[in-house]
């Protein structure tokens, strides 16, 4: 069977900030399914770059008294110099800001021009007077029109889940400035997404997502595909349009060309042919590696663009869920958001690459850094099964037999039966079942020690005459250790590296056929791993607190607006008031805010979006009673369609509180 051809990249990280745990589950789960590629004989590339472009970067740059250029040269040197540490190994590392960026982008938005995918118009957008710019959706804030609550983004409610454009907010301001913004007309160019409606819904339905992100997408799709903005006007850090002075690409649509600039900047190094990979007719595997925040520009936008720029499309994309700390989101203030560089201040990076393995798999759900849970798994399973067993063996060997082992296998089935686990663990690699795969190689370690424990070498070494059965039973147990290192080394190169030196050994292969060391002579045996020391996790925690002393702001007064009209008791008697019971909730995509409940209102089901994840997780609510306005006009939000409302009191945030279940209600009682 010949080698695959494989080219993968993991989503870029943007270069306005600190690499931090939450983006290390991306590169780490990447990475290791690349190194695994690669220990089977596999031509694999890995490829990625810093995400340059962008109004943040501008306005950082700014602030810092910087060129844009400065700030994105220094943000990538921490960024590889972290992604290094980690054990993350790129093929090439690029940056978007570049020549090779530049020409692909260009010739890809040629192409869709020539092609009839482009079109333009004028269209109103919010200009921030003092900064003599426009001002995207994010960079505006005020009052939600709908509920009145502070603070809101000028494209939606996070607290009632309404949606408006930015000129309906009350009291709106630049989030640059502060200043009011005002209206002024542009024009832009867009990307008639929609003409590749057809070609989407066969590519998204062909094999090359998750069943969670193909559902998702029909959704999308079925909803109808909307015209994409894909220009800024200046100031904007990245690439003009060719033929409109004073546009840029906006960041998104550059961002993604970059996985083909990297590898074309790889392969001018190497002398590689970039057609090989991209040609629409290419029969290489093409793989991303994603958050499931950011499918819809890489599973819709991105495709489309390649297809119609006459390139190929992906093989697959696998999206991830996000990281939480301890069962929540990371956290400033409770030392839970938590930089590359803190951790690698304290902890050995390959502690960490184990627990991710351990947790991850191949599905989109998010995945939970327990410090209990860490310490434990680290603790038991590597240093207490793995490293254990080497460190058992080798001092006999060492002391008794010059460092040498045995000329025969006593045990060569039990030995068979590890070289032929290589077949199922390599199955699980592949389909990136990675939690699976490091619990059949700790079934393996299990069995391993329970060999050692059942002949118990340190009793036999006791004993006259029994030199020969002590040298084959440690011999035996360190060519079992040389398995386990071997089936671990995509996730922990470094220990399964030092474990290769130990042994005296090449660099090992997928172990297909592996027979085991005889009559080899080793090298003094090292400590390859120490258990995790909890203060370190302590530290880590505290080195991640931000000083709230600080960065405390006095609170902002509440503008109350004066009391509604009063109504009348026939107004008030037309609302449905009902009990309902809350049978599931889940976390809204994209809402900070929201949670997306179905409720039982006694006769029906009802999806309704509610403003609550501050004071809930979707898991306490399920079973709760809440109080649901039953005859509210649906309305249609830009995460779906909302079926009535949830009322809750509370001032807010963790205040927030729907009922309790009560033997005396039930679904669908009325309210009087």
């Amino acid at each position: 069977m010949s080698a695959r051809k494989i080219l993968v990249t993991s989503a870029l990280p943007y270069a306005n900030g600190p690499i931090h745990l939450g983006h290390l589950v991306e590169y780490i789960q990447t990475d290791i399914w690349v190194r695994f590629q690669k220990q089977r004989g596999n031509l694999c590339y890995y490829v990625c770059a810093d995400d340059t472009h962008g109004t943040p970067i501008m306005l950082r740059a700014d602030r810092e008294g910087i060129t844009p250029e400065q700030l994105i040269a220094q943000v990538g040197k921490e960024h590889l110099a972290d992604f290094i540490e980690f054990g993350i190994a790129f093929d090439n590392y690029h940056s978007t800001h570049s020549e090779e960026n530049k020409a692909y982008s260009t010739l890809i938005y040629e192409r869709l021009r020539d092609a009839g995918h482009i079109s333009s118009r004028s269209i109103t957008q919010a200009f921030d007077p003092v900064k003599n710019m426009f001002l995207s959706d994010r960079f505006i804030k005020g009052e939600c029109p709908k509920c009145g609550a502070l603070d809101q983004y000028g494209d939606g409610c996070e607290v009632c889940g309404a949606t408006y454009s930015p000129t309906e907010l009350k009291n709106a301001v630049s989030a640059i400035s502060g200043a009011k913004p005002v209206d002024k007309d542009s024009v832009h160019y867009f990307f008639d997404l929609a003409n590749f409606s057809d070609m989407l819904r066969d590519w998204t339905h062909a094999g090359h997502l998750q069943s969670e992100v193909r559902n998702k997408l029909a959704e999308w799709l079925d909803g109808g595909l909307q015209q994409w903005d894909i220009s800024r006007d200046a100031p904007y850090f990245g690439f003009e349009i060719p033929d409109a002075p004073g546009k840029y690409f906006y960041v998104w649509l550059d961002a993604p060309i970059g996985y083909m600039a990297s590898f074309k900047n790889l392969c001018d190094k190497q002398g590689l042919d970039f057609n090989e990979f991209w040609s629409k007719n290419s029969d290489a595997e093409l793989y991303h590696f994603i958050g499931k925040d950011i499918i819809y520009f890489h599973a819709l936008f991105w495709p489309a663009m390649l297809s119609g720029a006459h390139f190929r499309t992906p093989s697959a994309i696998f999206a991830h869920g996000f990281l939480t700390v301890n069962g929540e989101k990371m956290s400033k203030s409770r030392g839970t958001f938590i930089k590359a560089r803190t951790y690698l201040d304290h902890l050995n990076p390959e502690y960490l690459r184990y627990y991710f393995a351990a947790k991850l798999s191949a599905g989109v759900d998010d995945l939970d850094l327990n410090f209990d849970d860490f310490s434990q798994r680290v603790n038991s399973d590597l240093v207490g099964k793995v490293v254990n067993i080497a460190s058992r063996c080798s001092g006999f060997i060492a002391k008794r037999f010059d460092n040498k082992l045995s000329e025969q296998c006593s045990e060569q089935a039990l030995f068979d039966e590890f070289v032929v686990a290589n077949t199922h663990i390599a199955e699980l690699y592949e389909a990136r079942e990675f939690g699976k795969a490091m619990r059949e190689i700790m079934a393996l370690a299990d069995k391993a020690n329970q060999y050692i424990d059942e002949l118990k070498p340190w009793l036999i070494a006791k004993e006259e005459g029994k030199d020969k059965e002590l040298h084959e039973v440690c011999s035996m147990g360190l060519n079992l250790f040389r398995l386990l290192a071997v089936y671990l080394k995509p996730v922990l190169p470094v220990l399964a590296g030092n474990a290769e030196s130990f042994l005296n050994i090449e660099a090992q292969v997928w172990p297909v056929g592996t027979q085991p060391l005889l009559s080899h002579a080793i090298n003094a045996f090292k400590p390859l791993m120490t258990r995790v020391d909890a203060e370190k996790i302590v530290a880590i925690v505290e080195a991640s607190k931000e000083n709230l002393e600080k960065t405390a702001e006095a609170p902002t007064e509440r503008k109350y607006e004066p009391i509604a009209d009063t109504i009348e008791f026939d107004d008030f008697a037309k609302l449905d008031l009902r009990i309902g019971k809350i049978i599931k909730a889940d976390h809204v995509e994209g809402a900070d805010k929201l949670l997306q409940l179905t409720v039982d209102i006694g006769d029906e089901t009802r999806n309704i979006f509610a403003g609550i994840k501050s004071a809930y997780k979707p898991e306490e609510l399920e079973g709760k009673l809440t109080l649901v306005i039953a005859n509210l006009a649906p309305r249609k939000m830009r995460f779906g369609l909302s079926e009535g409302m949830v009322l809750a009191a509370g001032p807010g945030g963790k205040d927030i509180w729907v009922l309790s279940p009560d033997e005396g209600a039930q679904p669908g009682m009325r309210v009087k």
